[in-house]
């Protein structure tokens, strides 16, 4: 299993921000902006690189969660940044995929 499996399973305890029966966000541990959480599927999905046809539902459920947070942080307006690292030379630290929902301040462009 990896670390966002057992946080999604409830044997990590989290800044749970949001879940439903496909989707969990949390508040991530080394946050790099004032608002920064971690949207995942709570099914086991190692990346992009690995996504399927099937998977396409829950990609998109994915960035509502995300664009729903955002609202709910009031970063909506301002902006806010949705990252989806792939692999080691992208940042892909965990083997699970997630988005970085990242404001509430100005980002640098990247």
């Amino acid at each position: 299993m990896c670390i966002f499996c057992d946080i999604a399973d409830k044997k990590i305890p989290s800044d749970v921000i949001f879940e439903d029966d496909a989707v969990m966000a949390f508040s991530n541990i080394e946050p790099k902006s004032p608002v920064h959480i971690l949207v995942i599927p709570k099914r086991h999905i190692d990346s992009t690189k690995t996504l399927k046809e099937e998977d396409e539902e829950l990609v998109g459920k994915l960035v509502l969660a995300a664009r729903n947070i955002a609202k709910e942080k009031g970063i909506s307006e301002s902006g806010y940044r949705l990252i989806l690292n792939t692999g080691r030379d992208a940042g892909q630290t965990v083997d699970h995929l997630h988005l970085h929902l990242m404001g509430g301040e100005k980002l640098p462009f990247a």
